[in-house]
Formats: structure tokens, C-alpha cells, sequence
């Protein structure tokens, strides 16, 4: 390819060459795909595990081809995981760069803040794990990969039953993440139920727990439902034990980095977290998306690569259907797909939701490893046109 890069290996290869095409434009990239992730900010880290496992997907379907032997160009926008960006990141993006297509590598409220502008623009919105409801329901041209707030709430409180506690103290971050996920563990809780001892709750520039660690300990629950992002879950899990509370705590996909175990430390062992990969899986699409990207990176994928990697997949797919075209057509032929991810086998209903198992990761040795599957499909039901 270029003789003085010989010396990488497949994965990288592919994408330096990524790398080249989308700095000539659309000379030789023609099919021009939008994402916003945060790059700077708070959410930097979970931004460029984003845009990473976006990378890659445009990588390996560029190196077989593109559509019809145009290649992709993905057109990447800060949005600083704030909904101030967001908006017009989105808008340059319709209007200056004309893509067919755009996804989310990013968080909540931004994702709800940019919906608005790709569905008034009828461009396929394809949202790799922001969970919010309300992203789907701005019109049918969003998609969701992951599972939603509320449907990974309940799947929390299945867990703890299947753990055989009862007590259970709530700990929500104040954001459109924690709302809607302690929204669908309470509805959980009481169909298992649960006894929630107590609620509380913490902001996102939080690090510091004392009062909130002295009023859970005070409760001695069985079970800690605690939402939050590796960068504060990590801090947060690291001063209950630090108190000496041992009950066991539950996170969800907020907390799949490696960058959690390395904050908490120690006191990250145990920890459960519900989620979209599983690094144990024998499905051939997880064991092949888990070694290219640590061929390609030289480090290991978390649950924002992996759904955005599915999420720019499924933009994939579909324009392979169309043959590049975008608007409704696009829209119906992601519509229509089911696919073959590294977060499992995906098909959206009528909403553009999916409707999968939810994996439980448990912080085992300083990694993420397999401890159980929910599965149930009434309870982990996205909600549809008619249940709106």
C-alpha cells in the first residue's frame, strides 16, 4: 500500500488508509456518513472509543469495496457530549457535508438534541448507546443498537432477584442516563418484588461521596444499583468499600472501560455491570470485532466501541442495499436488516428499537469477564408504536 508503512500489521493498515481517503474528500470518498462523538471534554475517553470502533467499521468496508467502489468518508464533529454542540454539529452536517447518514457516538442529551435536526432532515440517525426514550420517538428516521434505558432498569432488577436479595439501595446520577434507568428499575423492583430502601442521588461533576457512602451504608443494603460513568462509578465504587460497605453493586454500560477497573482499583473486583458485549462470547462477530480492534488499536474494546461499531455497521448495511442512497430508501433498508453484531443479533421493531439479552459482565482478576445472560422477552420488551 505505502511502502514506508509496511511494517503494520492488517488491522492498522486498514485504517491509515481510512485515514488517507478522508483527508482528500469526495474526490475519493463519495459516500459521506456523519458521526458526532465527544472528543474534548468530560467524555473524551468514551469519544474516542466511539469513533474508534466507527473508524474500523468504515476501515474493513472500505477495504472490501465501499458501496459499489466508492468509499465511505465519515465526517467526524465534536459535540463535547453537550447538547449546545450537538445541535450545530448536526446542522453542518446536513447542510455543509451533505451526508446520507449519521450516528451517535455519543451521550443522551446531545444524541436527543441532534435527533430533531437529522429526522427534519429525513437523514437515517443511527444511535450507537444513548439510552433516552425520547430518541426514538423524535421519528422514524432513528435507529437505536443498544437496549434502552428503561429495558436495561428492568433487566438490573431481574438481576438481583436472580441474586436472591431483596434490599436494594438506589444510587442515580442526575442525567438523562440515570433517570431513565432507575425509571425501569423501580418498574422492575416492583414486579420482583424489591424492597428499595432508599434513593439517592449525585451530578455528574461529583468525585467526592462522603454523605451519600454514610447514608447507604447507614441502610445496610443487600445490593447497590449505582448508575454512572466510569468516571465517576469508579470513585463512587472506591469509597463504599472504602467504608467497608460490602454489598454487592451493580452497574451497567456506563461502567464497561477498562478505565473503571483502573480507577477503582481494588475495590472494582466484584463489581457487576449490565451491558451490551461480552467478552466471552463464542459468537464468531464478537470474537472477530474483539480481535481486530485490538489489532488495530493495541488495546482492548469496551461496550461504546463495540456499539458503535454496530451502529456504523448497520449504516453500512443498509447502504449497501440502496446503493448509496440515502432518505427513505436508506431509512426502510436499515429498517428491514437484521444483523450480525458484536453485541448480538439485531432486528428493530416498528419504533427502531432492538430488543436483545442483556450480558452481565463481573470485574474478575483486573478484567471484564462472563458472569451471566437475562434474557427474558417480556420483560426486556422495547416499546413499540402501539405501546407508545
Amino acid at each position: 500500500m505505502y511502502p514506508r508503512y509496511s511494517h503494520l500489521n492488517t488491522a492498522q493498515s486498514l485504517l491509515l488508509a481510512a485515514s488517507f481517503l478522508g483527508t482528500t474528500g469526495a474526490a475519493v470518498a463519495d459516500i459521506k456518513v456523519g458521526i458526532t462523538v465527544p472528543s474534548t471534554g468530560f467524555a473524551a475517553a468514551d469519544g474516542k472509543s466511539a469513533l474508534d470502533g466507527a473508524k474500523l467499521a468504515v476501515a474493513q468496508a472500505n477495504a472490501k469495496g465501499g458501496i459499489k467502489g466508492e468509499k465511505i468518508d465519515l465526517i467526524v464533529y465534536d459535540d463535547q457530549a453537550s447538547p449546545k454542540e450537538a445541535v450545530p454539529a448536526a446542522t453542518k452536517l446536513v447542510e455543509k457535508d451533505k451526508v446520507v447518514a449519521a450516528i451517535s457516538g455519543s451521550y443522551s442529551g446531545s444524541t436527543r438534541a441532534a435527533a430533531s435536526v437529522f429526522q427534519s432532515a429525513q437523514v437515517p440517525y443511527a444511535v450507537a448507546y444513548a439510552i433516552h426514550p425520547d430518541i426514538t420517538k423524535t421519528g422514524d428516521f432513528m435507529f437505536r443498537v443498544s437496549a434502552m434505558g428503561e429495558v436495561q432498569g428492568r433487566g438490573g432488577a431481574k438481576l438481583v432477584n436472580d441474586l436472591g436479595k431483596k434490599k436494594v439501595a438506589l444510587i442515580n446520577i442526575k442525567n438523562d442516563f440515570g433517570q431513565s434507568l432507575a425509571a425501569g428499575f423501580r418498574e422492575g423492583a416492583a414486579k420482583f418484588g424489591l424492597n428499595i430502601l432508599g434513593e439517592h442521588e449525585y451530578s455528574l461533576q461529583d468525585r467526592q461521596f462522603g454523605a451519600l457512602v454514610t447514608n447507604v451504608k447507614s441502610q445496610n443494603p443487600d445490593v447497590i444499583y449505582a448508575s454512572g460513568y466510569f468516571y465517576t462509578a469508579g470513585p463512587l465504587v472506591n469509597q463504599l468499600r472504602a467504608a467497608g460497605v460490602t454489598a454487592t453493586i451493580i452497574g451497567q454500560e456506563g461502567y464497561d472501560s477498562d478505565k473503571f477497573i483502573e480507577i477503582a482499583g481494588p475495590a472494582s473486583e466484584g463489581v457487576l455491570v449490565t451491558t451490551s458485549l461480552d467478552r466471552d462470547s463464542t459468537n464468531p462477530a464478537t470474537k472477530a470485532f474483539l480481535a481486530d480492534y485490538k489489532a488495530a488499536y493495541n488495546a482492548g474494546a469496551d461496550m461504546v466501541a463495540a456499539s458503535t461499531y454496530t451502529a456504523t455497521q448497520v449504516v453500512i448495511e443498509g447502504l449497501r442495499k440502496t446503493d448509496g442512497k440515502g432518505g427513505a430508501a436508506l431509512r426502510d433498508a436499515m429498517a428491514a436488516g437484521t444483523y450480525d453484531s458484536p453485541i448480538g443479533k439485531l432486528s428493530f421493531n416498528d419504533l427502531h428499537e432492538v430488543q436483545k439479552d442483556i450480558q452481565v459482565q463481573i470485574v474478575k482478576d483486573k478484567a471484564f469477564r462472563r458472569h451471566s445472560v437475562i434474557s427474558d422477552a417480556v420483560l426486556l420488551a422495547p416499546p413499540s408504536k402501539a405501546s407508545k
